[in-house]
Order: C-alpha cells, then sequence, then structure tokens
C-alpha cells in the first residue's frame, strides 16, 4: 500500500468553471439534503429505548453493512451500465422508506428491514456519485478541482448532520421520535428532488451484457495496475474502522454521564472536528507518503486518549480525531479517482466501498465484544489501532519507494 501525492494542479482556480457550477450547486444541495437527518443522533437511543441490547444494536450495524457488501459492486456496474443520476435519485427514495419504517412500528424487525433499505439506498449512491462528479469535472477542464469540491460537499453534509443535532434536541423534546422521523423522511424526499438536476453528458448503453462486461472490466483494471490495487486498498483501510465509529458516538457520549438531551450537542462538537477536515482536503491535496502516516497516526492517538478519559471535555480529541480521519478519507477517495478509467470509474469507486463495508463489519464485531466487556471509552481506544498499523505500513511503503523516486531523478537529470 502507498500513497503518492498527485500532481500539481495545472491551475488554482478561485471557483469552478461555468460549465461545472452547475454539478457543484447541484452536489452542494444533494449533500446537505442526505446529511439532513434529525434521526442520526438519537437512532441508537430509539434502539436502546425500544429495549435492544448492544449485541442486537450491533446486528443492525452488520445488517447494514452486509447489505452493502452484497449490493455495492454490482450497483457501481449498474451505475457504469446505465445512469449514474438515476441511481442517485433512486437512493434517497429507499432510504426514506427505512426511516418511516423505524417510527411507525418501531421493534427490532422493522429496524432490521429500514436498514436493509438504508443499505441499498447507500449502496445506490456510492461510486456512482464519485464517478459522476469527477467524469462532469473532466468535462469541464476543472478534474484538478475533484478533491477541493468533494472536500467541501463533503463539509456541507457534516455541517448538514450537525444542523440536525442541533436541531434534533428541541424537536425530540415536542415531538419525540415521530416528529425526528417525520423530519428524516422529508429530508431524503428532498434529497431525490436535487438529484434530478444532476448533469450527465455521457450515454451508457443498458442491457444485462453491458452491466456484466462493465463488472469484468474494472475488476481486470484493478488487477492490471498496482497503483489502482494501492488506492483500492487505501480507501477502506481509511474509511472503514471511523466509519463504523460513527454509529457508537451517541452512546460514547451518553457514557460521560451527561442526559439524552445534552448528546446532540456532544456530537455537534464531535462532527465540528470533521467538518474542518473536509475543508482541508485542497491544501492537504499534496501530502507525501509519510505526511499521510503521520495524518492516521495523530489522529489515532487522540482518538484513543478522548475515548479513554470518559469525560465531556475529553471529546474534544475525539472531534479532533474525526477531522483527522475525514481528511484522510478524501484525499484516499481524490487518489483512487485518478489512477482509475472513467468507463468504470463506478465500478472500482464501488469495489473501494466494497472493502469499507467489510471492513465495518469486522468493526462491528470487535467493537460489541470491546463494549460488552469493558464499555465504549476502551472500545473506541482499541479502535485506534488499525489506523496506527496502517501508518506503519504507509511508513514503510514510502521508504521503500525513495530509492525508486532517487533513481528516476538521476535519469532525468542524465538525459537533460
Amino acid at each position: 500500500m502507498s500513497v503518492t501525492p498527485p500532481p500539481s494542479p495545472t491551475s488554482e482556480r478561485a471557483h469552478p468553471p461555468a460549465g461545472a457550477r452547475r454539478l457543484v450547486r447541484t452536489l452542494y444541495a444533494s449533500a446537505f439534503c442526505d446529511e439532513f437527518v434529525l434521526l442520526y443522533p438519537v437512532y441508537a437511543l430509539l434502539f436502546s429505548d425500544t429495549g435492544l441490547s448492544v449485541w442486537q444494536t450491533t446486528s443492525l450495524f452488520a445488517l447494514w453493512s452486509l447489505t452493502g457488501v452484497l449490493l455495492e459492486v454490482p450497483s457501481g456496474a449498474w451505475a457504469d451500465a446505465v445512469s449514474r443520476r438515476l441511481l442517485l435519485i433512486l437512493g434517497p427514495l429507499l432510504t426514506a422508506a427505512g426511516f418511516a419504517l423505524w417510527v411507525l412500528v418501531p421493534s427490532y424487525g422493522a429496524f432490521a428491514l429500514g436498514f436493509v433499505l438504508w443499505g441499498a439506498g447507500g449502496a445506490l449512491g456510492s461510486g456512482a456519485l464519485e464517478a459522476l462528479v469527477y467524469d462532469e469535472l473532466e468535462r469541464a477542464g476543472a478534474a484538478d478541482r475533484y478533491a477541493r469540491v468533494m472536500g467541501r460537499a463533503r463539509a456541507i453534509g457534516i455541517a448538514a448532520t450537525m444542523s440536525a443535532m442541533g436541531l434534533a434536541g428541541p424537536v425530540f423534546a415536542w415531538g419525540g421520535y415521530d416528529a425526528v422521523g417525520a423530519a428524516s423522511v422529508l429530508a431524503c424526499l428532498a434529497g431525490a428532488v436535487v438529484a434530478t438536476r444532476f448533469p450527465e453528458h455521457r450515454t451508457p448503453s443498458g442491457g444485462g451484457e453491458r452491466w456484466s462486461a462493465t463488472l469484468r472490466a474494472g475488476l481486470a483494471e484493478a488487477r492490471a495496475d498496482r497503483s489502482v490495487r494501492g488506492a483500492l486498498l487505501l480507501v477502506p483501510a481509511v474509511t472503514a474502522v471511523w466509519g463504523a465509529l460513527d454509529e457508537y458516538t451517541p452512546l460514547l457520549a451518553r457514557d460521560t454521564g451527561v442526559a439524552s438531551e445534552t448528546v446532540p450537542w456532544l456530537l455537534l462538537m464531535i462532527w465540528a472536528g470533521a467538518t474542518a477536515g473536509s475543508l482541508l482536503a485542497g491544501p492537504a491535496e499534496r501530502l507525501t507518503g509519510n505526511g499521510f502516516a503521520a495524518l492516521l497516526t495523530g489522529s489515532a492517538l487522540a482518538l484513543a486518549v478522548g475515548g479513554l478519559a470518559g469525560t465531556p471535555v475529553a471529546l474534544v480529541l475525539v472531534a479532533l480525531a474525526f477531522g483527522g480521519f475525514q481528511l484522510a478519507t478524501v484525499l484516499a477517495d481524490a487518489r483512487l479517482q485518478q489512477r482509475i478509467d472513467d468507463s468504470g470509474r463506478a465500478t472500482l469507486t464501488s469495489v473501494a466501498g466494497l472493502g469499507s463495508e467489510l471492513g465495518n463489519l469486522a468493526t462491528y464485531a470487535a467493537y460489541a465484544t470491546a463494549a460488552t466487556a469493558w464499555g465504549h471509552g476502551t472500545a473506541f481506544a482499541l479502535s485506534a489501532v488499525p489506523y496506527l498499523l496502517t501508518a506503519l505500513l504507509l511508513t514503510g511503503a514510502a521508504r521503500t519507494a525513495a530509492p525508486a523516486v532517487a533513481a528516476r531523478r538521476r535519469r532525468r537529470r542524465t538525459a537533460s
């Protein structure tokens, strides 16, 4: 696994070119709608208040990830074979149906079916969104802005999550789970409407044969190109663990001794850190392998100390950790997009998403075991270990690559 900085952008525009402005506006609006979900900070509490144990709650998260595992790559190949925009419209509709089930008939079965619908909706958008955005930016001559644009989109999404967290407390106090559920369903429906505005200039040919051919071509590219394989591995190595920990942050916050009404405010602080990480994606795009490793190491240490401390103030460290992991996530995605061919872009992005989903499943199982035995704080601290191991691998890869880079530079000087 290696991380090399992307080539320097040919230009630094203050704003996207005219051809990309509709895309960027729609992307930002879609990111807000997708994450403005008032259920986010309280659904783990809904499960607990319904009588579910930690293991039952974890089994729901595992089912969510398993749905993604089964659908991630097929949906990516489907997005390459048909319309990526169509999948971005369908995804929020499935999620809305899942949220409605949770509040209408709260029970383990309804929660499980809701997670299947949510997982299917997420799989439809995973890969399709990144591929559509990168290709449309490339068509407008602005592919060098991908990391910056996606970083801002993720920051807007996190800002929407933070807004939802801020509203969740008073809305919950006013109308309980029914009120926050209804608001969440409306946000998803709005996201589907916004997705109809995405520009899409590619003209894919549909059909089962085309779908299978797209899938085979994408996987063949990953097998043939070492740099693509490295980029594919880096994405789940960065995203899987903290993406799963996200689901347990309400429980970690409540374990600090605060009231349930205070939990959304603490989560607001944590996601403020993640927002800052997204906004740093543009300036951090040229991080070397060692710089990327240092980012992961610092974030992992902050996560471990913040989790073990067990106080509301210590959650500031968890916020810093989430900021570092969010930044690493955007950068890893940008490196992947720069290395893959446009015809199979959604397919290979979904392959990376599949790795993340498998990592989520492993994290859920490990977390439930650790949290049951030692509590949520210790489980968060132990979750830092995979990041430290990834940082060691990146450092080793950078040392191995250094002589080859130096040799290439010497050959260039000799040739000149």
